[in-house]
């Protein structure tokens, strides 16, 4: 492990201000991923259900929804592992709606309709939700892409032309392939340059058109959700993971912006976290690094347009690993732990100088959990970017740990947990006694109604954003979490029933409202 010294970055942008300060008023919100609404299409899709959610968050004086990743997702079923930074998840494409414009019949949905309800089986959505959007392709393909319900789909496809034509071209391909990582395809299809050159079959290309429609779907159906959110004065909360997958249309597409090799596309080094109290190996994720200076070179243009992507779907934007601008861990690619990595300089504050300039009213979020060099709070901070604190890593030691409440900052995000963490009734069943004695005493409660402990205390703190789990406003247990980091199987399942928001917004949407008007959250 390196232990060299890293220049920090300055404390405040060169006018003396931060270059953002964005995050002035105190407002409250409430997490949720989309593939958790109730549907009888085998995950949450963007139908009336997103509308009743966004329905409760009004009458709960709520004003921010937040999402995790809204990418097509690939093996392992995490939105922080997407095919593209750029393409929306095909996935949550409401399929009834399709039956109204005249490209489904009620027909094709009897397989869906046997897929559960309660929680999402990725791997039989794989296999039934594929074909019948497929279908519908070939529906609007016959009539020519006439009457379709949002829009003009060439004016779509030349629109989002800048990735939208290797993202098509890279599921094709790897469709053609089967399923394989674009690094094991032929050479002349190994990038988007080369394929671009080659002789494709007329299937690939075919294929591709398909798959830039169901992108028009998914953007027609966000459009009418987020004006919905505009209709409530709800704004929505994106998430951009900062790394990408290595098997994705983004690598494949502009290979020399990533640490790879340029002809065989094997990694140079891999990201990942080092060793910590949590972990003795560290964690190797094998994301590629990015090329800082080959961005620098074209004034963060990639990055840039990236995030001009995520806000035309998002208000605001969490960008996750944030400490990676000022510093990341470099991992050789052989290397069978993350314990052999060196810190390497990230961008810093000349990246988010390109952002503002581009970019000057942009609503970012610091994602700056866990053990930060003081450089990193420093650029934080010169940016005027919020960060995040958790309530759960806040109980069991001492007064002055940073996640107390009385250690917050106004320029802040307060969460109970986040979709990493298990619920707050889940968490606190399995914590030590220490910390469970802690909590009771600290927020002068019993524990038996903890997770709502955790939401007055969160609505009560001085941090200007205050965000809560579904879960947790609906009192579930570790039966309801949604991501376990380092579990393979069985995240990203969960869902809620009809049921459930019907009687939280009876019973509680008013106690909600009620918590907004005492502590001043809008």
């Amino acid at each position: 492990m390196s232990n060299q010294v890293l220049a920090p970055s300055p404390a405040l942008g060169p006018t003396g201000t931060p270059l953002f300060n964005w995050l002035l008023k105190r407002q409250a919100g409430v997490l949720l991923h989309p593939t958790s609404f109730p549907s009888d299409q085998g995950i949450g899709v963007l139908d009336q259900r997103a509308v009743r959610f966004l329905d409760f968050l009004a009458a709960a004086g709520v004003s921010n929804w937040q999402v995790c990743p809204l990418g097509p997702t690939g093996y392992g079923d995490s939105p922080y592992q997407c095919f593209s930074a750029f393409a929306g998840n095909p996935y949550l494409i409401d399929l009834y709606a399709l039956v109204d414009a005249g490209l489904l019949s009620d027909g094709d949905f009897g397989e869906l309709r046997r897929l559960p309800r309660d929680h999402v089986d990725y791997g039989w959505l794989y296999v039934t939700k594929w074909p019948v959007l497929f279908r519908a392709y070939e529906a609007a393909k016959a009539r020519r892409f006439a009457n379709l319900p949002y829009g003009d789909f060439a004016t779509f496809r030349a629109t989002h032309a800048s990735w939208l034509e290797g993202y098509g071209l890279f599921l094709a391909l790897k469709d053609h392939h089967d399923g394989k990582p674009w690094w094991q395809w032929p050479a002349e299809h190994r990038f988007l340059a080369r394929a671009r050159q080659s002789a494709l079959p007329a299937s690939v290309t075919a294929r591709a058109e398909a798959h830039a429609f169901f992108q028009y779907l998914f953007f027609g159906q966000w459009a009418l959700v987020r004006s919905a959110a505009r209709d409530r004065n709800i704004q929505l909360i994106g998430d951009a993971p900062i790394f990408v997958a290595r098997d994705s249309a983004d690598v494949w597409s502009r290979p020399d912006m990533f640490q790879i090799d340029q002809e065989t596309g094997a990694p140079l080094a891999v990201a990942g976290v080092p060793p910590d109290y949590f972990s003795a190996d560290g964690q190797l994720w094998g994301n590629p690094l990015y090329a800082w200076e080959k961005h620098a070179a074209e004034h963060y243009a990639w990055w840039i347009d990236r995030l001009r992507a995520n806000f035309a779907l998002c208000d605001v934007v969490r960008i996750d690993h944030f400490r990676a601008f000022d510093t990341y861990w470099s991992i050789p690619a052989d290397a069978a732990t993350a314990k052999t990595g060196e810190w390497k300089q990230g961008p810093g504050l000349a990246f988010f100088q390109a952002v503002k300039a581009a970019l000057p009213d942009c609503r970012l979020i610091a994602e700056d959990l866990g053990d930060l060099f003081e450089s990193v709070r420093e650029l934080r901070d010169a940016c005027g970017l919020p960060g995040m604190t958790i309530l759960q890593f806040a109980f069991g030691g001492d007064a002055d740990n940073l996640y107390l409440p009385h250690n917050l900052v106004a320029n802040a995000i307060v969460y109970p947990g986040t979709h990493d963490n298990d619920t707050t009734l889940g968490w606190y069943r399995a914590a030590d006694e220490k910390a469970r004695d802690h909590v009771r005493r600290y927020l002068r409660v019993d524990g038996r109604e903890i997770g709502w402990d955790f939401v007055r205390a969160a609505y009560a703190a001085v941090s200007r954003l205050a965000i809560f789990p579904l879960q947790d406003l609906l009192s579930l247990g570790g039966e309801a979490r949604f991501n376990t980091p380092g579990v393979a199987a069985g995240n990203w399942q969960w869902r809620y029933s009809d049921a459930q928001l019907e009687a939280l917004k009876r019973q509680s949407a008013p106690y909600l409202k009620e918590l907004g008007e005492l502590y001043g959250r809008g």
